[in-house]
């Protein structure tokens, strides 16, 4: 069989990166292609080629056996290349039918004009969504009113309005409950079996393993090799990713836990955090495992004062502490490393300098005027102790690998010296080889320097492999507790899914 697309040697570079380096890549009709690399493999610069967005400096590109060009991205939209990125590019004002046919809306006469038929813009939506068996949604809402789960199937409606026959996924999956992911599945699957080919670029393996049919590795740029998925394992991908094998994901220390640094009573706040108690302690990672919408981040943010408590007590070195704010929660030594880094942990078009002071701007400040140098030391301390891969303290961080990302996140609330790291999924969207780097740092931070961890996780594996006590959160509740011995992905499970486990 023909591949619909075909890629060969293709090489792209930018001024001082060699971004791909006679890479190789190609696709059937109605096939998952997995592509996987770490963060800066050069997985970006490849779709991007194949979009249109950039042009390869060398080789081929074949479109059914015959050499093409995309000089843009209509031209490889024309052909049926579609494209959806890890961040959506819809009308949050417009409706779900006008997002679906921006740039290509259905159009009626009127005398000698053309103009939109509105009509067949709502019907043709209405069954785009219904092919992909998607029934629940109204087409004359604004997109912006919707949740993640159903703006990504805004977009797939919309790649089909184009009748795409190559599909790219972005890390589809990354800010999806566990419920739009099994959608996104189905609909993935519905696509396969009508011959459309998916590029799928994904950090998490096992969605690799349930979907995909073959998976091409990148590292450095260079292609590394293809196989078809069942012909591999999920060890031999990670090292094939990060040129060495990765034995031990979760490098956790033993610890020796000592006082409580946080201890919470009965803390409630409307519907997501409901009687909650529990401690933490110093050199102790206590993790917090629980469904999407059980409560675990609201909690969090109740702790640090982004969200008050209605009621309960909050105690910190034993004393019992008022928190209304976050700026309160800092000065009593909390941290919170933020579920979503891009847009709540950094200011993304600001440098590694600026973002790493952020919460000691005043102890770096005279007056008004910032002290630039103690400010500059601070940033190339964080870079050499948290191996950040960046040229310099001026880098934007913008510009930096989602892993370089969160340690530059974590630098700066370490810079404020806190006795309490809350950690709101640290690796979540990294690659694996920054995932042992975050886990290897905080397992330091907790049992060399003595700061007590409260991490939340939607992984199970990160949960069981970096905690010393697990809770379990189920409906704004402390369903369960475990110890790291009683721990177990069954027991932690059925503790997320049913009522309220106690441990004897």
């Amino acid at each position: 069989m023909t591949p619909i697309l075909e890629l060969e040697n293709i090489s792209k570079s930018f001024p001082g990166v060699k971004a791909l380096d006679n890479v190789h890549f190609s696709m059937e009709a109605g096939e998952v292609h997995a592509l996987l690399g770490e963060n800066g493999a050069g997985k970006s610069t490849l779709i991007k080629i194949i979009s249109g967005v950039h042009k390869p400096d060398t080789g081929v590109i074949r479109w059914e056996g015959q050499p093409t060009v995309f000089n843009n991205p209509r031209e490889a939209q024309a052909r049926g290349v579609a494209t959806i990125y890890q961040e959506l590019s819809l009308y949050p004002e417009l409706t779900v039918a006008e997002n679906i046919f921006m740039g290509h809306a259905p159009k009626r006469s009127l005398g000698p004009l053309k103009v939109i038929d509105w009509n067949a813009i709502n019907t043709r939506a209405l069954e785009l969504l219904h092919s992909l068996n998607i029934h629940d949604m109204d087409v004359s809402r604004k997109v912006g009113t919707l949740n993640v789960g159903n703006r990504q199937r805004v977009e797939i409606a919309k790649a089909l309005s184009i009748n795409a026959r190559v599909l790219i996924m972005d890390e589809p999956t990354a800010a999806l409950t566990e419920a739009d992911v099994e959608r996104l599945f189905g609909i993935v699957r519905i696509l396969k079996q009508r011959g459309v080919a998916i590029i799928y670029i994904s950090h998490r393996l096992q969605e690799v393993f349930e979907l995909a049919d073959r998976v091409t590795v990148l590292r450095d740029g260079q292609y590394v090799n293809t196989k078809p998925v069942s012909e591999t394992t999920e060890p031999e991908l990670v090292s094939m990713m990060v040129g060495r094998t990765i034995d031990n994901l979760f490098p956790k220390l033993t610890s020796n836990p000592g006082k409580t640094v946080l201890e919470v009573r009965n803390l409630n706040r409307g519907s997501t955090t409901r009687n909650v108690s529990f401690t933490v302690r110093a050199g102790e990672i206590v993790g917090m495992a629980g469904l999407v919408g059980s409560g675990r981040s609201e909690t969090a943010q109740v702790i640090f004062g982004i969200a008050p408590a209605d009621s309960g007590e909050i105690l910190v070195d034993g004393q019992r502490v008022n928190i209304k704010s976050a700026g309160q929660a800092v000065k009593l030594g909390l941290a919170y490393v933020p579920e979503d880094r891009g847009t709540q942990g950094l200011i993304k078009q600001m440098n590694i300098r600026e973002n790493a002071s952020l919460a000691v701007l005043k102890a770096l400040s005279r007056a008004s005027f910032i002290n630039f140098n103690g400010e500059r030391k601070l940033a190339t301390d964080a870079i050499q102790q948290m191996s950040i891969r960046a040229y310099s303290a001026e880098q934007v961080v913008n510009k930096l690998s989602g892993g370089n990302q969160q340690k530059v996140v974590i630098s700066k609330w370490l810079a404020s010296k806190p006795k309490l790291l809350i950690m709101d999924e640290p690796t979540r969207g990294i690659d694996v080889g920054a995932k042992s780097e975050i886990h290897r740092l905080m397992s330091e931070l907790a049992v060399q320097q003595g700061l007590a961890v409260l991490m939340i996780s939607s992984e199970l594996p990160e949960v069981l492999g970096m905690s010393d006590r697990v809770l379990v959160m189920r409906e704004g509740r402390i369903a369960a507790e475990f110890t790291r011995e009683e721990a177990t992905q069954e027991r932690v499970v059925t503790a997320m899914m049913s009522e309220a486990v106690k441990v004897e």
